[in-house]
């Protein structure tokens, strides 16, 4: 039956970034700074066939500053009509460049690379929400690859809740958790 859930959980993940209505599309993404948890809500945007999940975001971000001091990540979903939690832990990885980084560039369309194109960095204050300025020929588009360590997955169910972690170093061997 774990494998059954190691595989049920990885499809559920990935319905996130193909299924635009699926609730595990928006996801809370943990990082630390200055030594305590920060969270924020981002969209999934791909999995890898080795289950890394990608983000995109502004390199001038807060988030970019916090994962290049500390790599530890933790990526919250939780689907409330079936009662699905699922927690994936791991490193982030920051891409800036090479292949991949141009793919996923090029699948940013129209409207969507203005959140990428601002004169100033996420966070600045700003007078009036329409005084947004962007620039023509630079952007600061970043890849998040959050490299999983550790999966977990609680099912509320009744009579049992079902909760089971998978370990990457042991080949995601997973066991079942006192939920």
């Amino acid at each position: 039956m774990l494998d059954q859930i190691l595989k049920d959980l990885k499809n559920e993940v990935r319905f996130g970034y193909l299924k635009k209505k699926h609730p595990f599309r928006y996801v809370s993404l943990a990082s630390i700074e200055d030594g305590a948890p920060t969270q924020r809500t981002v969209v999934l945007r791909d999995a890898t066939d080795d289950f890394d999940l990608i983000i995109y975001t502004d390199n001038r971000s807060d988030k970019v500053e916090q994962l290049e001091k500390n790599s530890k990540a933790s990526l919250l979903f939780y689907h409330p009509k079936k009662l699905l939690q699922i927690k994936v832990e791991g490193q982030m990885e920051l891409v800036r460049s090479g292949k991949a980084y141009e793919d996923h560039w090029s699948r940013v369309q129209g409207k969507s690379q203005k959140d990428f194109i601002t004169k100033h960095a996420p966070g600045t204050p700003i007078d009036n929400p329409d005084h947004v300025d962007y620039k023509e020929d630079e952007h600061h588009f970043c890849i998040l690859k959050l490299v999983p360590e550790t999966l977990e997955y609680l099912q509320l169910n009744r009579p049992n809740h079902i909760r089971a972690r998978f370990d990457k170093s042991n080949d995601w061997e997973g066991h079942y958790l006192n939920p």
